[in-house]
């Protein structure tokens, strides 16, 4: 049994909550702005505000640099999945990050790992500008001393939270197991 905390509806409203956020703290959109998911779900709500930004910037959204980051090999609990090796997916960052602000996305944020890992990716690309950090679920309890910018709720647990995209399961929904 789970329970929901962000239905359609309220799932919606926080990426759109966030969008708006990035818009206005980012005004240089095409010359400074940049996007990156982090694989998987990451990429999916990336695309989602990559779409509304532009739209609130009227342009189009290839007007705005985006990119795609899988951190898998940068992880520190890779012993942590034993025989069962993670499936590696693109990184992809088509366009030179210097003097760029990165809005770097993810679905939960949880102990910091997982952008730390995304950090050290980036910085393989070059030096950016900026970079500010926006996630759907912020679930608290930190290891690391990082914190998002942009967030679409805040909803501390211990527990799993599931995050479902449309684009992968059918439907726009987030659970936390009871």
């Amino acid at each position: 049994m789970s329970k929901i905390i962000l239905d359609a509806k309220a799932f919606q409203n926080a990426v759109d909550t966030i969008s708006k956020e990035i818009f206005e703290d980012n005004r240089d959109i095409i010359s400074e702005l940049t996007i990156v998911g982090i694989q998987n779900k990451g990429v999916f709500l990336a695309k989602r505000i990559l779409t509304i930004v532009a739209k609130l910037a009227g342009i189009d959204r290839e007007q705005i640099s985006f990119g795609t980051l899988d951190i898998t090999l940068h992880r520190d609990d890779l012993d942590d999945f034993g025989s069962d090796m993670p499936v590696i997916k693109d990184t992809v960052i088509p366009f030179d990050m210097s003097r760029k602000n990165i809005i770097l996305i993810d679905d939960v944020l949880y102990t910091g790992r997982t952008v730390r890992s995304a950090l050290d990716v980036l910085m393989d690309f070059g030096r950016p500008k900026s970079i500010q950090l926006a996630i759907l679920v912020d679930r608290g309890f930190r290891e690391l001393p990082i914190e998002a910018k942009y967030v679409g709720v805040k909803y501390q647990s211990e527990k799993f939270i599931k995050v479902e995209c449309e684009e992968t399961d059918g439907m726009d929904k987030v659970t936390v197991a009871k």
